[in-house]
């Protein structure tokens, strides 16, 4: 009988030990997953600061990539510091012009107007005369319509003896002038449209290559007539139309 009490003893301290080793194994295994969890976080946090990373490298790369940039990198000339056929006439808030001068058509007034470009005469100066349909005249006067001095060149156009078969047709570039044949300066226009009627009048000295409808948005701008000084400025655009420059050019 003793026997028997003490094997049922026996079986009962087994049995506590047993579960009481369960429970201890337990324990270390929540240990253990709490730490695989933690090694896990740890491990995808990492990949998250580097997929972070990868996205800031990419907003870096999107923000160079404006539409100023885009417009730059698809602009087929660039700017030069020596004297060329090609000028880059930049219009603040509409665009770039580029013209083809034509010394053969017009020698003196071509040159006049590269001695003109490489001082950065027109630097500043504005369009303060727009008709549509008709011309976009600018390069006499700043953004106060205070009128800058240039020396005056003789008229290279048929009325004057001057043989110049460039016709003022949309994009042509030519010289202004007052009733005074020979008392062209630094003013230009270039031509919105066809004017028959101006040639063998002005000196036409440099075609439009690129960039005529900036032309186009300008030649649409609302104007009016200012007087300043008692003297009128008619067909003066409402807001003003600046030239940031003027620059010899040459293709990419």
């Amino acid at each position: 009988m003793k026997k028997i009490i003490c094997l049922i003893i026996s079986l009962c301290m087994l049995m506590i030990l047993l579960v009481s080793c369960d429970v201890e194994n337990g324990d270390v295994s929540t240990s253990v997953s709490s730490e695989s969890s933690t090694t896990v976080s740890a491990e995808w946090d990492d990949g998250f600061e580097e997929w972070d990373d990868g996205f800031d490298e990419w907003e870096e790369s999107g923000s160079v990539t404006s539409a100023e940039s885009t417009e730059d990198s698809e602009f087929p000339y660039v700017e030069c510091n020596e004297e060329t056929d090609l000028v880059i006439i930049s219009v603040k808030g509409y665009g770039k012009i580029v013209v083809a001068l034509m010394p053969e058509a017009a020698p003196e007034t071509v040159a006049n107007f590269k001695g003109l470009v490489s001082d950065k005469f027109y630097d500043g100066l504005i369009f303060h005369r727009v008709i549509n349909g008709f011309m976009i005249q600018g390069g006499g006067f700043d953004k106060n319509f205070v009128q800058q001095k240039a020396d005056t060149i003789k008229g290279e156009f048929a009325s004057n003896g001057v043989a110049n078969d460039l016709k003022h047709t949309r994009g042509v570039i030519s010289m202004a002038r007052t009733l005074i044949p020979d008392s062209a300066t630094s003013q230009f226009f270039i031509m919105h449209e066809d004017a028959p009627h101006l040639d063998g009048q002005y000196a036409a000295f440099g075609n439009t290559v690129y960039g005529i409808e900036v032309v186009d948005k300008i030649a649409e701008s609302a104007t009016t007539t200012y007087y300043i000084h008692g003297m009128p400025f008619s067909d003066s655009p409402i807001n003003i139309v600046e030239i940031e420059s003027i620059r010899f050019a040459k293709e990419k």
